[in-house]
């Protein structure tokens, strides 16, 4: 009896943990194409060029941080946002895959993000951390994977994106060298074509529960 009991635990363990694990690499997968961050090396590349080594890793380290701290914000806080303003999940899901499907038409057309800013001390909060990392292509992906997925999941897979981000960009020199400015154009647009199709799932299924 006992010995029953504890392998239907486990059974109801590994399954949980399954799904877990699919939820997860999941989300992660889906944050980490829309933060595209080895699609952004160009630009982050050309905004630290003439930085020395120190204060390279000082706006790294804001972008990162600030970054994390927003898309964290948003994934606790978002649907209590969407409340407020009276938006239902629907909507937000069509919304969010018509501004994800622009994205990545721009990721397509121009081979990255447009931006009008100059290199600053603010440099690591914008353009970098907001809206190149934290956009609202990354904000709007938190938000739907807490929806479906739950806060856990969704924290976990934005500390593994950042924590990727972190070490590709501390990486740019030599990644940018083995890709050169054509391999990352390459590799945005490869990305780009999968935030497409990650927007128009998002419109789908948003159509479906209205």
């Amino acid at each position: 009896m006992i010995a029953e009991i504890v392998s239907v635990t486990l059974i109801d363990l590994f399954s949980l943990l399954n799904i877990f694990g699919d939820d997860l690499l999941r989300s992660t997968i889906a944050l980490f194409v829309v933060i595209n961050p080895i699609g952004t090396i160009p630009l982050f590349a050309s905004i630290t060029q003439k930085m020395q080594k120190k204060e390279r890793n000082t706006v790294l380290k804001t972008t990162v941080i600030t970054a994390g701290a927003l898309l964290m914000i948003f994934a606790a806080v978002g649907t209590q946002i969407l409340s407020i303003f009276g938006i239902t999940i629907s909507s937000f899901m069509i919304a969010g895959g018509i501004l994800l499907f622009v994205v990545s038409i721009e990721l397509l057309t121009h081979g990255g993000w447009s931006f009008g800013g100059t290199v600053s001390d603010e440099s690591g909060v914008v353009p970098l951390a907001f809206p190149l990392l934290a956009g609202p292509g990354a904000i709007t992906a938190v938000i739907l994977s807490y929806q479906t997925a739950g806060l856990v999941v969704t924290m976990l897979s934005i500390v593994i994106v950042i924590g990727i981000t972190y070490l590709v960009f501390y990486l740019t020199g030599t990644i940018y060298k083995i890709l050169g400015r054509r391999g990352s154009l390459i590799v945005t647009r490869i990305f780009a074509v999968l935030v497409a199709a990650i927007a128009v799932q998002y419109i789908v299924d948003g159509l479906k529960t209205i």
